[in-house]
């Protein structure tokens, strides 16, 4: 089968890799789309920075070169043994959390935080492939009418879920969010659905400013122009510094600060933070809101698959995929179709 292969920076090659059959407790799932995330373009560009290349991670027992993407879906082919509740022929969405189920962030069901953190497609072989092998614990069936474009952006909207639930969003807030990448396009759209009194979008990008507006922002602006002390709630989706600086700034004194984008070491105003009893609040990857992710888009509506502006063969996800989303910002999400 074909597979996009990580095998160090700007270096990842599209080649033929051998089927690998589901052992105990694990899934084949022939993969329909796999979205190119943040991450998979970090790698991509000067990694590894999540990828083991030394020493196997704990749960996947793989180390580079290894298959990448984290964001996708498909049908089931193929079940190990004692994998029960999945079929071949199954339409899935894949949640790629590994988790242990044995320490005690993971018994405490917080298994987002296990001692093993780790995604299919970072830390093991992923969904930039024609098939992917995945424990059974991460998947869940879908509706056989969800098309399947929507379930290939649960993964990413599943991230601004729980950032949301984390912020401690309460109904009529102001929200700004600063950064409108994918990740803080889908948090503008839910948080109008969970009852956001208004929402600023923050970026440098007219076309992810529009987009921000079709999604329910009621204004945006572009990057360093948000109004200080505005919003209850801000979020920074990019990783960075000076967008911390502008939530910090553009949020009340009493509000918080959802940290959702990953970055290095940051120096902030301790001050100005401590006067203004404000909080800075950290979320990283998700636990338990597939369910509800599905929940919205098969019985509600809600489009989250209006944030994909591509779609690419996978023969073609380095030059279409990768460099493409380096070298512009009009392409928002890009989804490679195995």
């Amino acid at each position: 089968m074909r597979a996009a292969v990580w095998h160090g920076p700007r270096d990842v090659r599209v080649e033929d890799v051998a089927p690998r059959l589901p052992g105990p407790g694990e899934v084949s799932v022939t993969v329909a789309y796999c979205g190119i995330c943040g991450s998979d373009l970090h790698e991509y560009a000067d990694g590894p920075h999540a990828i083991p290349v030394k020493e196997p991670h704990p749960e996947s027992g793989r180390t580079a070169p290894l298959t990448l993407g984290h964001e996708f879906c498909g049908t089931v082919a193929a079940v190990g043994p004692g994998v029960t509740g999945f079929e071949p022929g199954d339409p899935v969405a894949v949640e790629p959390h590994y988790r242990c189920g044995e320490c005690a962030r993971c018994e405490a069901g917080e298994y987002n935080l296990c001692r093993h953190f780790g995604f299919a497609g970072l830390m093991g072989d992923g969904g930039l492939a024609e098939r992917a092998v995945v424990p059974s614990y991460m998947l869940h069936r879908l509706p056989d009418d969800l098309p399947l474009e929507q379930a290939a952006v649960f993964e990413p909207a599943a991230v601004a879920l729980h950032g949301i639930r984390r912020s401690g969003l309460q109904e009529g807030e102001t929200v700004a969010v600063v950064g409108l990448g994918p990740i803080g396009l889908l948090v503008v759209q839910l948080a109008v659905r969970y009852g956001a009194g208004k929402v600023i979008g923050c970026d440098p990008s007219p076309t992810r400013r529009a987009l921000a507006r079709r999604l329910g922002a009621a204004d945006v602006v572009d990057a360093g122009e948000l109004p200080p002390g505005l919003a209850d709630l801000a979020f920074e989706a990019v990783g960075a510094e000076r967008t911390l600086n502008d939530c910090l700034a553009a949020t009340r004194r009493g509000g918080r600060v959802v940290l959702l984008g990953l970055g290095g070491m940051f120096a902030i105003d301790a001050f100005a933070l401590v006067n203004n009893e404000q909080s800075i609040i950290t979320s990283v990857g998700y636990r338990d809101c597939h369910p509800e992710l599905i929940r919205l888009a098969s019985e509600e509506g809600m489009d989250f698959a209006s944030i994909v502006t591509s779609v690419v063969p996978l023969d073609e996800v380095v030059r279409d995929g990768f460099e493409t989303l380096l070298n512009t910002m009009e392409e928002i999400k890009v989804l490679v179709r195995p």
